[in-house]
């Protein structure tokens, strides 16, 4: 579960890495709930999804890990039939989760950057959690 941006860690492109930027947080696997992973474990498996080679990671789990896109970005503009150009004020992220490098299912999330608040959200709170991580990450790219 990212808590906080792991500004320190080690890849070559952190950009590339599923939530846009490293986190850092806890462990939601089953016996290991609320540890800390150290930062070995969170650069070769936490931030990357399949943790194959992570003694914590359950061997049934619905997932090996989640990407992220985003649809609609925060400085284009779009038409209406009302207004000939406004800017963008929901933004889309699309999720898909995937087990053996397979998609398992994919959805839609949304975000109101006027109110700063989800239209959509995710039903399970950790792929909830790691979409906002995303969000902020692409947010501060496009700053």
């Amino acid at each position: 579960m990212p808590v906080e941006r792991l500004e320190n860690g080690h890849w070559p492109h952190p950009a590339r890495l599923p939530l846009a930027a490293g986190w850092r947080g806890h462990c939601t696997a089953p016996g290991h709930d609320g540890q800390l992973p150290s930062q070995k474990v969170l650069e070769a498996s936490c931030n990357l999804g399949y943790a194959s080679d992570c003694s914590w990671a359950p061997l049934d789990r619905v997932c090996d890990a989640v990407r992220f896109s985003v649809t609609a970005p925060a400085n284009t503009k779009q038409s209406n039939p009302t207004a000939d150009n406004f800017p963008v004020r929901v933004l889309r992220l699309h999720f898909v989760r995937e087990k053996d490098h397979l998609p398992v299912d994919h959805g839609e999330l949304e975000f109101d950057l006027s109110q700063a608040q989800w239209l959509r959200r995710h039903d399970d709170p950790r792929v909830q959690k790691m979409a906002e991580c995303f969000l902020d990450s692409y947010l501060k790219k496009k700053a």
